[in-house]
């Protein structure tokens, strides 16, 4: 299974927010510039973000986007379905046409697998990821920047 592009970059935008961000309001121009992603299209995706109440934004100078809550408590699986929709919709099997009407098809299968993959999406939080990165040595974009702990 692979991700869309758009949630790839929505991931990779919420984790630059709760990495480099420190709090504060970030660009979409910045995040663009630091994880290569076009910023028209990240604005798009933050638009949904920011509905979904995953993150907000602020106009005018010193504007930018934040973390509408603690990086714990905004998980991946919060994420994806932001921008793809419940997954237990996005993994069912198409229905059927008349041809095959009397095939066996184990759509039972898509269920079990959506469980398990928004089990392990839920446990990982964006917090999880600034720890991982952290021990990983990955660089900050301010490298005196304070990690975001609440």
């Amino acid at each position: 299974m692979r991700f869309s592009l758009q949630v790839q970059y929505a991931i990779c935008g919420s984790f630059d927010l709760a990495y480099n961000g420190g709090g504060a309001p970030v660009q979409i121009r910045v995040i663009s510039e630091r994880q290569a992603i076009p910023a028209r299209y990240l604005e798009q995706i933050f638009q949904r973000l920011r509905r979904a109440g995953l993150v907000q934004s602020k106009r005018g100078p010193g504007g930018g986007y934040t973390l509408a809550r603690a990086p714990a408590e905004i998980s991946l699986r919060e994420i994806v379905e932001a921008l793809e929709g419940p997954l237990s919709e996005g993994l069912e099997m198409e229905p059927p046409d008349d041809a095959a009407q009397g095939a066996f098809r184990p759509s039972f299968v898509w269920e079990a697998v959506a469980e398990r993959l928004a089990g392990a999406l839920s446990e990982i939080s964006l917090q999880t990821l600034c720890e991982r990165a952290a021990r990983a040595n990955l660089r900050r974009a301010h490298p005196d920047a304070p990690m975001y702990f609440i």
